[in-house]
Order: C-alpha cells, then structure tokens, then sequence
C-alpha cells in the first residue's frame, strides 16, 4: 500500500527536518514515496536538498522513494498528505517587510504587523491556487500547512477554497511546551499547556505536568528567574513581574512585540543600524547552511539548523501527519476552526488550540470564554486577521488600510497609509490582485 507525501516548498532550509521526522517515524507512518517541489527560481536549493535527503534516507536504510520536481500538478497526483512550506518573494521579500516599516519607526517583522500583513497579502493567492489543484488532482489529501503567517493563511484556505482538508501548525506551543520542561527540569511530553489565542497570539491558560496543575509555580519561575523564554529568531526581554501577576496567563514570545513595543522597537532599530534586519542575518544563515548541505559525507540534519527560528516547524507537521494516518486521538496543538471551542470567537474563525487528532482531523477541545484579561486584545487582534484575509482575497485597497489601522503595532492612520504605499510599491510584483490605490 502506498502512502504518498508532498512537500512544497522542498527546496527550503527546513526540508532535512521534515526528511528526518519521517525517517524516525517510519514503522508508524510507513511512508513510501516522498515528492519534493519547489519553483524554477529554488531549483538550485532544491537540487541541495534532494541529494541531501536521498543520502539521509540511504543512511536510514529506508525503503522510501524520493523524488524532486518542478512539475506541481504532477508531483500531486496520488498524494495523501501535503505540507506547504513557502515563501513567495524569497528572503528579499522578507527583507523589505522588516526594512520598510522600521525606517518609518514602526516594528519590521515577518508575521506581525505590516510585515506579517504583506507575508499574507503576497502568500493568500498563491496556496489558494494550490489548494485549488489538490481538490482537484489529489482531493482526499490532507494539506499541512506551515507557511507563514500560519493562522491567517490557514483561516484563508478554509474560509475561501474548495478544499476543506487543511490544517495549520506551528512551532511556537512546540517551544513553549520545552521552555516550560526546562523552567520545571522535568521531560517535555508530560507537560501539557492548555492554550488559547490564534497563532502568534496564543497564551498558555494552564500548564499541568503528568496531570498535575504547575500554572502558579510557572509563572513563579518567569518572575523570580532570569529565564530565556524565546526561539532562535526572538531576544527574550524579559517580563515584568506585574504584567505576569496582572494576567495569571503564560504568554508566548511573539507577545513582546504588542506588551514591550517601545522596547523592542528601540532594540530593532539599533540592531538595524549596526548589523542589518534579522532578514540579513537569516539569509547568511541559510548560506552557510546550504554550504553544509552540499557536503556529499553528510548524510543527517545537520545541528546549525536548529539556529532558524521556525526549527521543529517540521517535527510538529510530522506528528500531526503520523496521528491522522493511525487515528491515534492524542491531543496536539493545531491551527483549525473554532466550531464552538472559544464562545467569543466566530465558529469560523482560525484559532491555535488543543485538538484531539483523529483520521477526520482535529476536533478543538472547548475552552468557554476567552480570559476576560485578554477578551479585547485577541479579539481585536482576530478583527485584524480577517481584515488581512478580504484584502489579500479581493485586493481591496481599503480592507488593506483598515487592517492596517486596527493593527495595535500600527494604527496611526496617517502614517499606516505611507507605510502600506510604500510596502505595495516594493512588493507589487507579487501582488497583482492590488489593481487600486486610495487617495
């Protein structure tokens, strides 16, 4: 019986990792046939990375066949799972998305904000044509879904394409689960944390570990110790014992862009004046990884890999795939439609929530009401997103704007407009549903 995985996007940096989660997976979820894509521009990259993952496999002793392509439509056929792992513009995109709002004295980053904003704006049509294909060539394939902004475009998909299969994920409640494991000096897969929030906008409720509550000696911990709470590509700040016994929540690294705004802006742009954008530093990053991928003796993830931000994005998919496929009804952190599970959220909205997986998918596990600490915060932020998702969709002008000027990291409606100009301008090769301009 044959059991087919795509990866689109195979030429990326994260590919080994998702190679390797296979790999290690391989008696539960017996893969047979791997088919990497990517476009003319990545063939290079992804010529690293099939030679790369074919010696990965030969050293596993592996019967799985690999394969890389150009061919999207015909790389799907038979599929029973696809990951999407894009990013349309490449690292120059990502550049301007960070380089553009600093230089006007807003936060430049990749998911949040303007830069997040424009990431989807570029990224919504192209995995809407995608999902496309696959409810066409491969209809009961499950589409796993890591590309950036993960929430928004997840919500996108559901919302707006034929396909009904897709589920988002993660690797930020992946992280916080190891950072409490390590606050607490206890193995990772007891803890469990109950979140609430969408994606990079998530907080963790309540954190047991072998079923035992730790919440209060967690946040404890945060106060009292001097903790380095944050993936590769974030520099903890910290977190003020008020804001911690304020909410009673766990929040996640991505939450110091809107509660330390000043501070990380101020951090941003002395890093940007003195050594570039993170962009700079994830592009020679990426150098010296596929340096290290080209080394024909290497035949295992290599260990630098771990130095990107978004690593373990692809053990995270891995699972997910492995619990689908034998219906295991174990309980992962997923990007999928509320249905119910937060009462004030819409039952289709996208929310980053604890779901049982089955082979029909993930069902949320209900919460009730939002904590009544961070209700408007997540709700605002929700408005935000769905704003996001009609502009990309339609390429109205205006929903762009007003998703701009709800932003909290934005909101001067003056200076969002230049912004938002400016951005359109730099990207506008890879936005042409954006026909009309404003006054």
């Amino acid at each position: 019986m044959s059991l087919k995985v795509v990866v689109i996007g195979g030429g990326s940096s994260y590919t080994p990792e998702i190679i390797e989660g296979m790999i290690r997976r391989h008696d539960s979820f017996p893969v047979t046939d791997i088919v990497l894509v990517d476009i003319e521009a990545g063939k290079e990259k992804l010529d690293i990375i099939g030679n790369l993952a074919q010696r990965m496999i030969k050293k596993a002793k592996k019967s799985i066949n690999l394969s890389w392509t150009l061919n999207r439509k015909q790389a799907l056929e038979n599929a029973d799972y696809v990951s999407t792992q894009i990013r349309v513009g490449g690292l120059e995109a990502r550049a301007k998305d960070e380089r553009i709002p600093l230089s006007h004295g807003f936060i430049g980053q990749e998911t949040n904000g303007a830069g997040g904003a424009f990431k989807a704006f570029r990224t919504i049509p192209v995995l809407m044509e995608i999902a496309e294909e696959i409810h066409t060539i491969c209809p009961n394939a499950w589409m796993i879904n890591f590309t950036n902004p993960a929430g928004i475009v997840t919500e996108a998909l559901l919302k707006y394409s034929k396909h009904k299969k897709v589920i988002g994920v993660c690797n930020i409640p992946f992280n916080m689960r190891h950072s409490v494991a390590e606050i607490l000096n206890v193995s990772p897969e007891n803890v469990r944390i109950e979140f609430v929030g969408m994606n990079h906008f998530v907080f963790g409720q309540k954190i047991f570990v072998n079923g035992e509550e730790k919440t209060e000696e967690v946040l404890t911990k945060l106060i009292d110790e001097n903790l380095d709470y944050s993936p590769a590509n974030i520099v903890n700040l910290g977190w003020s014992k008020t804001f911690i016994e304020a909410t009673r929540l766990l929040p996640n690294p991505y939450h110091q862009y809107y509660f330390q705004t000043i501070d990380v802006l101020e951090k941003d742009l002395k890093a940007y004046e003195e050594h570039g954008i993170r962009a700079e530093v994830v592009q020679q990053l990426e150098e010296s990884l596929f340096e290290i991928y080209k080394n024909p003796e290497l035949q295992v993830k290599p260990k630098e890999l771990e130095q990107r931000g978004g690593a373990f994005y692809s053990d995270v998919a891995c699972s997910l795939m492995d619990s689908i496929y034998n219906n295991k009804e174990d309980i992962q952190t997923v990007n999928t439609l509320n249905n119910g599970a937060i009462s004030d959220l819409p039952d289709d909205a996208v929310i980053e929530i604890n779901s049982m997986i089955t082979k029909d998918g993930p069902k949320p596990i209900a919460l009730g009401s939002l904590p009544y600490q961070v209700k408007g915060i997540i709700q605002q932020m929700k408005a935000f997103e769905e704003l996001v998702i009609r502009a990309a969709i339609t390429g109205s002008y205006y929903d762009a704007y007003l998703a701009f000027v709800m932003n909290p990291l934005l909101g001067d409606e003056k200076r969002s407009k230049v912004v938002l100009d400016e951005l359109l301008e730099a990207h506008k090769e890879f936005l042409p549903q954006f026909k009309n301009r404003g006054n």
